[in-house]
């Protein structure tokens, strides 16, 4: 079980955000396996909300965009959108439009955006709530280099998580536990930035 291997101080710290803001899963492209630690977070966890679509085999960044849409719409609460290659495009995408209730974003492995024809869609501009972008020197999805000018572009803070391939479950990444420490600071720095105005 992820309590068994994750700091239960994070995942107290995640369960007390809850209460403030909702934590939405986006997939990427194919959707996240059983594998995957969106999957694992999902199952294990019951503070995340993962978005529904049915025509996951589509390279339309716009069926993801659409599907972030219908979920938030019956939500409640302001929301962290936590997306994973294409879905981190589409939230970030989604976050940029400023049209729906969200407060943060943490974009693991984004997808190189021409490799889904997104590239006039993917901002390049500041983006207006706090976001972290996770990325690997070994993404086979998308250069470092171009992941991190997509986190500057977007005011991003940066992590570099060294040889971790796109970051999924093929590349060793099950449950991931330091994902869950990366959300619950972001989670942190978001909810004192509200108390703060």
């Amino acid at each position: 079980m992820i309590k068994k291997l994750t700091d239960p101080e994070v995942l107290k710290a995640l369960e007390a955000h809850a209460e403030q803001f909702d934590f939405i899963l986006v997939p990427g492209f194919k959707n996240s396996g059983p594998e995957h630690w969106q999957s694992f977070w999902e199952r294990e966890i019951e503070l995340f909300h993962r978005i529904e679509q049915s025509k996951w085999e589509q390279r339309d960044i716009v069926l993801w965009i659409d599907a972030i849409g219908r979920m938030l719409a019956k939500r409640k609460r302001p929301a962290i959108l936590i997306g994973h290659s294409l879905g981190a495009l589409a939230s970030s995408c989604v976050i940029a439009s400023g049209d729906l209730d969200i407060v943060g974003g943490m974009f693991v492995a984004p997808a190189e955006p021409m490799r889904f024809a997104a590239e006039d869609r993917v901002p390049h501009q500041t983006l207006p709530v706090p976001t972290v972008v996770v990325a690997s020197h070994n993404d086979k999805l998308i250069s470092f280099a171009r992941a991190k000018a997509l986190a500057d572009g977007w005011g991003a803070d940066f992590i570099d998580v060294g040889e971790a391939g796109h970051i999924n479950s093929e590349a060793g990444f099950g449950r991931w536990p330091y994902g869950l420490t990366i959300l619950k600071e972001l989670a942190d720095r978001i909810a004192a930035s509200q108390k703060a105005d």
